[in-house]
């Protein structure tokens, strides 16, 4: 059975009151706030039995209002990037603030990581609502969304659903930033990554998919048996993985499937990842640069953590050969993740 329980975590002046939920396992307790369903803290245990907190973060609500790294929140309504802010839905064509080189990223200015969400319990976990108005950050439709969080012994399953007054491109994720060692740990190169892709996204110099869908192999993007993060990160061009990994060609159903594992053999920590979504994004946190103040007074450098943001692919309103991306009146959005967390 799964403790559930509540207090306050400080308040936004205008905004109003940010609840804090905890959910405690035997061998698992996470604790998220209302404030853009962000995951503050994952505790877990290791080989020995020493509980860790393994996701970046700050100590304190002032951290997460600018949160400019996304530490543990949901993000959208459009996760990853949309090439020069701009898309287009039945004819009529939509502009969206600019916010990372020449293109949109997240959500937008304001995205759903900095919206105060609507909390109640359930058995095992917290359910998150709010209502995007018809034309926040520039996109079409009021949708109505939810997030649950449910703690089940050692898994964690985030589970989306959203429904639109009109056709709106979606694409929600955790943008959780984790380090099996411990969140103060200065690198992952230790860590052992898997993921269960054959093919992956190319991107062009400011992130976008090109169009090209490319078979992993023979290149430092084939992860399908673990590699250690550290050597194969000087493999890959650019300042580390930021890609998105084909889980499922479009047209494909949306079944539950293994999708990634990593393994930390000091701490003798392993997370695996399942999800319905069609892709994965493997990020390494290339921009962190040390500047951030997190959690208990660390520092949080360059490829000091890992981000498994499941996903549709990056750009998928653009691009139409990608699994689409539109939400339209009277269907429903529905997807699932889970993170088991155990020890080897």
């Amino acid at each position: 059975m799964t403790e559930v329980s509540k207090e306050e975590f400080g308040v936004i002046p205008g905004q109003g009151r940010v609840e804090k939920w905890k959910l405690k396992s035997q061998s698992v307790t996470v604790e998220i706030i209302s404030l853009g369903c962000i995951i503050t803290s994952l505790k877990t245990k290791d080989k020995n039995g020493e509980v860790d907190d393994v996701v970046l973060g700050f100590d304190s609500l002032e951290g997460y209002l600018t949160n400019p790294r996304y530490f543990g929140a949901v993000v959208g309504r459009v996760a990853n990037r949309i090439a020069g802010g701009k898309f287009a839905v039945d004819g009529r064509e939509y502009q969206l603030a600019i916010n990372n080189g020449p293109n949109a990223l997240h959500g937008g200015l304001k995205g759903f990581h900095k919206a105060l969400w609507t909390c109640e319990g359930t058995a095992n976990g917290v359910r998150l609502s709010r209502t995007s108005r018809d034309g926040e950050e520039g996109y079409p439709g009021e949708l109505s969304v939810t997030v649950t969080y449910s703690l089940l012994g050692n898994t964690l399953t985030v589970q989306y659903h959203a429904s639109s007054s009109q056709a709106t491109p979606i694409n929600l994720t955790n943008h959780s930033y984790f380090n099996l060692a411990g969140h103060g740990t200065p690198d992952i190169y230790d860590h052992e990554v898997s993921i269960t892709a054959d093919a992956y996204l190319p991107v062009d110099n400011t992130m976008i998919p090109t169009g090209e869908v490319r078979a992993v192999d023979g290149s430092p993007f084939d992860l399908r048996r673990p590699v250690l993060i550290g050597p194969r990160l000087q493999e890959v061009p650019g300042p580390g993985f930021d890609h998105n990994f084909c889980l499922s060609s479009p047209g494909q159903p949306q079944e539950e499937r293994p999708c990634a594992r990593v393994h930390h053999q000091e701490s003798g920590r392993v997370l695996e990842v399942s999800t319905t979504q069609p892709g994965v994004q493997f990020y390494t946190a290339n921009f962190l640069d040390g500047s951030l103040r997190g959690k208990g007074g660390a520092t949080y450098p360059k490829h000091s953590a890992f981000c498994l943001e499941t996903q549709n692919w990056p750009d998928a309103v653009n691009q139409p050969q990608f699994p689409d991306a539109l939400l339209r009146p009277g269907e429903e959005y529905s997807h699932t993740t889970n993170f088991s967390f155990s020890t080897s």
